[in-house]
């Protein structure tokens, strides 16, 4: 199995610098990851760094709490997009869910990828399982399906915990067949990379990706 295809390497810590992104990038080349996941402010350095790389770069919209509003959502993905991003990791309004309101997350989430999709992006819908319920989360499946993004994904890894195995089959057998699953969130090592695979993901947010390759 080739494991660094499915790997978003990952760099998202408030403190990461410009010259850690110019690490994380070059790894991402040497070793075939999917993508590097990072902040916004550092996507249009990203972009030119892997210009004329099959890695994609990935950022992250409405993080790591998804409070902000639907029209703040779609201008940070219209200015991810502007300065290269090609893949959206953007958080559901947990705070809607919670308070029941279901059809808003819907029209929130088709709204973020619309925007994303007319303009070649691909989305990654972060729903914080471990904040939710199981009834919550197979609620999630069905808005996430329903709302066209391509991925769901566990965690933020900046809540309560990340992602585990339980959720991980739980997202893959509720979510739509067109939908894929995205581990994040407390996976540092190839074993529990090759398990959470094995449950169902598709892509594995991590920054031991590195390490992950190398066992």
């Amino acid at each position: 199995m080739n494991i660094s295809s499915y790997i978003d390497h990952t760099i998202l810590k408030p403190d990461s610098t410009a010259q850690a992104v110019d690490i994380v990038c070059a790894e991402a080349m040497q070793f075939g990851f999917a993508s590097v996941c990072i902040l916004p402010w550092h996507v249009g350095r990203a972009a030119a760094i892997l210009r004329d790389s099959p890695v994609a770069v990935c950022t992250v919209v409405g993080f790591p709490l998804g409070a902000s509003t639907t029209k703040t959502k779609t201008a940070e993905i219209l200015d991810a997009i502007e300065r290269g991003a090609r893949e959206i990791d953007v958080v559901a309004s947990i705070t809607a869910l919670k308070s029941g309101m279901y059809d808003s997350v819907l029209e929130d989430l088709r709204s973020v990828c619309d925007v994303a999709h007319d303009r070649g992006a691909i989305v990654k819908v972060i729903i914080e399982s471990c904040l939710l319920t199981d009834d919550e989360k197979k609620r999630m499946c069905s808005i996430v399906t329903q709302s066209g993004a391509e991925f769901i994904k566990t965690s933020t890894g900046f809540s309560a915990g990340g992602a585990t195995l339980d959720d991980v089959k739980l997202l893959r057998e509720h979510v739509g067949p067109h939908v894929l699953v995205k581990a994040s969130g407390g996976i540092r090592d190839r074993v529990t990379a090759l398990a959470m695979i094995g449950a169902g993901a598709a892509r594995l947010g991590t920054s031991s990706g590195v390490q992950i390759v190398q066992e």
